[in-house]
This record gives C-alpha cells, structure tokens and sequence, in this order.
C-alpha cells in the first residue's frame, strides 16, 4: 500500500522478484490464480498523499510561499479545470503535476521578469481531490475526501465508527493500480493492538468493513487474501 503496509510475512514471502499465486476459487472449473506482491509499497507511491511522487489534483488547497516576499506567500485551490491563479504569472497548470513540478515552473516564471533568484515552496495543505468509499459494517457507509495522510482506522472514524451488532473485525481493502484491482485483508483487532500496522490509504481506495454474510459469501476469496497487508491481485 503506502509506506505504512507490511509486506508479506516470512513464510508467505515469494523469492526476490518473484510472484507467489493464491486460488480465489473457480472460473468454469480450472482455479484462478492471484499473484501476491512481496512489497505492497510499490503499487501506488505515485497516489499516496504526502509522498514525493503524488499528483496533485482538483480542488487541492496548496500552500505557496516565496521567501522574503510576503505578498506572493498564500493558498490557492486548484480550480476544476487544473489550474491555479498566482499573481504577477496569471494562471498555472497544477493538476496531474507532483508540487515540485509547480515550484519549478512558479519559479522560472517569476524569475523571467519580476523577481532575482526567486526561491519558492509548494505544499499540498487539503488533499481534497482524494476520495476513499467506506462501507460494510460501518454506521455511516459513504465516499470521504482524503484531507492529508489517512490511516485505516482513521476512514472508519470518518464513517462513524463500526457497526458492532454486525462487524466481523476482519476489512478488506481494494484497489485499483495500472489497470488491475488489488485486495488486502486486515483484522482490526490486530491493529488496535499494535501487533499490526495500521496501513495508510490512498486515493481511490475502497474499504470494506466484512459483517457476517460478507465472510460467509466470499469466504474462499477471504482465504485467498493474506492478512497484514499483503496485496492479492485479481483480474
């Protein structure tokens, strides 16, 4: 997942480079492998909020500064056609671009012809173009805007904590990555104990809290999934 997810435990762990495969049950009566990634990390960098590599987007809030000029140091949201407005350059394209890109083009084109050496500083303040959907056994299931670096446990908060009367502790959480959708299952027992992490989500992540009938309908897809993170992929 994000940097925060474990990867595969010692006996589940593939050779270097390699893919280990888990049956998700059947497809006309021949088993559907699932390849299992020995690092979760790579899979989506380039989303995770907070990193080196995220992409800024829509309704972004970011905070500019250019040191020692007071004036040009503000907040700007990133309008819904990609754009910001920054004064002296007029507009700037800022969606599909990491901040270090939009600091680089603020900067040659402030140098251009209004300021000497200009030094400026782009931060990503609300990730509001970042959605993860929450739902299962949770009280309030819905899509919640990814505000900064969100945690697991921290998307269940924001859908009002589980459903107790139907919560089986075990979540699973999907994901889209080049194309090919991933499941990771966690249990939030071993979270809540700190035997295991409480991984970090990122954009487009869709979190599903199993209640009773969930585990029991897709018991053999369960099974497949490690737990602690370690990512099953299915096509």
């Amino acid at each position: 997942m994000s940097a925060g997810l474990d990867a595969p435990s010692a006996s589940d762990k593939p050779s270097d480079g390699a893919l280990a495969t888990a049956s998700l049950g059947t497809r006309g009566g021949a088993e559907a492998p699932v390849a299992l990634p020995e690092a979760a990390k790579e899979l989506a960098s380039a989303a995770t909020p907070g990193s080196s590599a995220y992409k800024i987007g829509p309704l972004d809030l970011l905070e500019i500064s250019v040191f020692k000029v007071a004036e040009l140091s503000k907040s700007v949201q990133v309008a819904d056609v990609g754009t910001i407005n920054f004064p002296l350059v007029g507009e700037v394209q800022a969606a599909g671009r990491t901040p270090q890109e939009v600091e680089r083009d603020l900067t040659k084109k402030l140098g251009a012809k209004y300021l000497q050496s200009p030094q400026v500083t782009v931060l990503v303040k609300e990730y509001n173009s970042q959605r993860v959907t929450v739902e299962g056994a949770v009280k309030k299931p819905g899509v919640y805007p990814l505000r900064g670096p969100t945690t697991l446990l921290q998307s269940i908060a924001l859908a009002e904590g589980l459903d107790k009367a139907t919560a089986s502790g075990d979540i699973v959480v999907f994901r889209s990555t080049a194309g090919k959708r991933a499941a990771a299952r966690f249990e939030i027992d071993a979270i809540r104990s700190g035997t295991s992490e409480n991984p970090t989500l990122v954009a487009g992540d869709v979190v599903v809290v199993a209640d009773s009938a969930i585990k029991t309908a897709f018991s053999n897809f369960m099974k497949a999934i490690p737990a602690a993170g370690a990512f099953a992929l299915f096509f």
